[in-house]
């Protein structure tokens, strides 16, 4: 009886001893419980719809994001803000839109081009834009509305156009504009070339003009702001691109650059 004991005691322990080891072999061989996933690559193009006040700024965070992420391009079409949505709801192919006001991206909103809920990234202010050396003698916002003074604004559909207009009701100065073109490049285009005295643009174009044109800054601006949102467009090609390069504009890197143009942040 105790030789059996003994023996049915050793085949407990062995048999112990087996279950661990397949137990610990077992262990070895299984994944993880939680892997760590990894980065999905950004690839292909991404074709951005911007305002064409962002020209400058997001040409250089385009290059910026096409260094970070190797393999992806990003393609540009800058316009005025209510030209861009004419055209994405005309069904232009498009992944990104940004726009220089929320009233446009609420029109896109309601044509249905949206994908998501837009995000706003920047604001922007009026600045008068003068040719260098301020031959007019501009001084402020009433002096755009003196005769002889050749000024050109931004039609009432554009963003800039339309925080024009308000800046006229508020102060009660109303202006007889020689022209009224479709985007603030097209308005710094003719006083940076002597066709005006004098054109009403945003600060940040001012800026990134450089000595093509001097600044007329006005108090009355500051009552005037434009807050810039982005949103991913329904039926683009590259959801992945578009997701990233909205959270490279609104990251980290995209306020450095918009703050050094002169962008406020929302």
């Amino acid at each position: 009886m105790r030789t059996r004991s003994r023996l049915v005691i050793a085949g407990a322990a062995l048999t112990a001893l087996l279950l661990a080891a397949t137990g610990c072999s077992a262990d070895a061989s299984a994944p993880p419980a939680s892997p760590t996933p990894t980065k999905h690559a950004i690839t292909g193009t991404i074709t951005v719809f911007a305002a064409a006040s962002l020209t400058k700024t997001f040409t250089e965070l385009g290059r910026e994001f096409e260094k970070a992420n190797p393999g992806s391009t990003v393609i540009f079409s800058f316009a005025g803000s209510s030209d861009l949505v004419t055209q994405l709801s005309g069904g232009a192919p498009a992944d990104v839109f940004a726009s220089a006001d929320e009233k446009n991206m609420k029109k896109a909103v309601a044509a249905g081009v949206t994908g998501g809920d837009p995000v706003d990234f920047a604001t922007n202010v009026l600045a008068i834009a003068v040719p260098p050396g301020n031959p007019a003698h501009i001084t402020g916002w009433a002096d755009l509305a003196k005769p002889g003074v050749k000024t050109v604004v931004c039609a009432p559909q554009v963003p800039c156009g339309a925080a024009t207009a308000t800046v006229e009701t508020n102060t009660g100065v109303k202006l007889s504009p020689v022209s009224q073109e479709s985007s603030v490049t097209d308005v710094l285009g003719k006083v940076s070339s002597g066709e005006a005295d004098a054109g009403v643009v945003y600060v940040t174009d001012v800026k990134g003009a450089g000595k093509t044109v001097d600044s007329v800054p006005f108090p009355e601006a500051k009552d005037v702001v434009n807050t810039y949102p982005i949103v991913a467009v329904e039926q683009g090609r590259n959801a992945t691109g578009a997701a990233a390069f909205i959270a490279y504009v609104t990251g980290r890197e995209g306020k450095k650059v918009l703050e050094a143009a002169g962008f406020g942040t929302p």
